[in-house]
Formats: C-alpha cells, structure tokens, sequence
C-alpha cells in the first residue's frame, strides 16, 4: 500500500507535468516553469530548478536536487533503493544518466540479475558535460567538471576536470 501512495504522491504528478510542458520550448521563462512545477513532486527540492524538455525520473521521491539547478534536454534520473543527491548550483549537459542501482549477471545473463544499489552525489558547483553517464555509488566532488561522454564509476575528487571512461583526473582546476 506504501509504494502506491509513493506513485500517487510522486511518480503520476511528476509524469503528468512534464507531459503537459515538454512541448513548450527551452528557453528561460519554460524552463523554470517546467521546474517549478516539477519540484513539488521530487524528494526535496530547492529553488529555481531548470528543466529542459524530455527529462526524465524514476522513483522522484528518492531524488535531492540542490537550489540554482539546471539539467538539460533528456537528462535521466533513475534512483533504485537508493537515492540521488544533487547538490547547488549543479549544471547537467543534454542527454545526462544518473543510475544509482546497477545491473548484476545472474545464471549468464543480466535480465535476472539483482541489482547493485549504491548513493550517487553530485557536490555544489559541478558540472556534467552532455551525455555523461554516472554509476551506482559514485561520487562527484565540488566544483568539478565531468567532460562530455565521460562514464564515473567511483569517486572523483573537489575542483578537478575528469574525463574517459572511466573518468579519471585530467588536471586540477584553479579559479
């Protein structure tokens, strides 16, 4: 019964709102439109959330999104069993996946396999280029760049820009 309230306080309000303002455009005034109406079904939510169009959330009620928030056209967030944590001021690319279970092979294949659930925080100030791909149990520091096309399988340090796959440390960022 628990879980059905979850889907009726979270999951159909959220899917019903950004049904109705994904064919709005992607400028200023729909975007925070778009957040603003999306924010009153996430887990907790700050204030000016930005949404681009066809973004995407599995299990909202798991999900923390920080204040000054922007994700871009088509960012997925899947949080399992356990939750997504993003912090301030956190800019995501077109195309970001956050996972936060991932899967396990079972008998040689995966479909059965059970999955492997893990944390994922993204720190204050960071920035995930397009199509960056973040694993079940990672962590992103602080005010860190995550290059475009980048898989984090782990934890990646405060102020550093991280690349590849898997993301390692290309260099240190200084203001």
């Amino acid at each position: 019964m628990a879980r059905w309230r979850t889907i009726l306080r979270y999951d159909w309000p959220l899917h019903f709102v950004l049904l109705l303002t994904n064919w709005l455009p992607d400028n200023t005034v729909f975007l925070r439109l778009r957040g603003s109406l999306a924010r009153l079904f996430l887990g907790k939510c700050g204030t000016d959330l930005r949404l681009g169009r066809n973004t995407s959330f599995y299990n909202p009620s798991k999900i923390e999104i920080g204040s000054h928030v922007y994700l871009a056209f088509g960012c997925v967030l899947l949080a399992g069993t356990q939750p997504i944590s993003v912090g301030d001021e956190v800019v995501m690319g077109p195309y970001c996946v956050l996972a936060s279970e991932n899967h396990t092979r079972q008998n040689g294949s995966f479909r059965y396999g059970y999955p492997q659930p893990g944390v994922i925080v993204v720190g204050r100030g960071s920035w995930l280029g397009a199509h960056v791909v973040v694993t079940s149990g990672s962590k992103i520091g602080l005010g860190a760049l995550v290059a475009a096309g980048a898989v984090v399988a782990g934890t990646l340090p405060d102020n550093v820009l991280a690349g590849g796959i898997p993301a390692h440390i290309i260099k240190a960022l200084v203001e």
